[in-house]
């Protein structure tokens, strides 16, 4: 992993000042550092993803937005089950996989 994008990432976040960082800013922070630090970004990834399964310009393209929901849940279930979001995060993006009949 290239230790100046972690670095990166973890700089756009803290720069943004919000607890989560949304659309694709969010997501390309969260990718990256779930990968370094699963537990730590995880669920903020999964969170991220549901909303932009949500958003006008992923709306209209059922699989774009499938796959998004898809990720998101396979990143929930991948945290520890002693993670205190992850049931939280896994119950959001099952339901909303849910109201696309998938």
């Amino acid at each position: 992993m290239d230790q100046d994008m972690v670095l990166l990432a973890k700089v756009r976040l803290l720069g943004a000042n919000r607890r989560v960082v949304r659309g694709t800013e969010g997501l390309w922070a969260y990718r990256l550092l779930t990968r370094v630090e699963p537990e730590v970004y995880g669920s903020k990834l999964a969170y991220v993803l549901v909303e932009e399964s949500g958003s006008p310009l992923v709306r209209d393209v059922p699989e774009r937005r499938l796959a998004l929901l898809d990720e998101a849940v396979e990143v929930a279930e991948a945290l520890d089950p002693a993670n205190p979001y992850r049931e939280k995060v896994l119950r959001r993006a099952l339901a909303a996989k849910a109201r696309l009949g998938k």
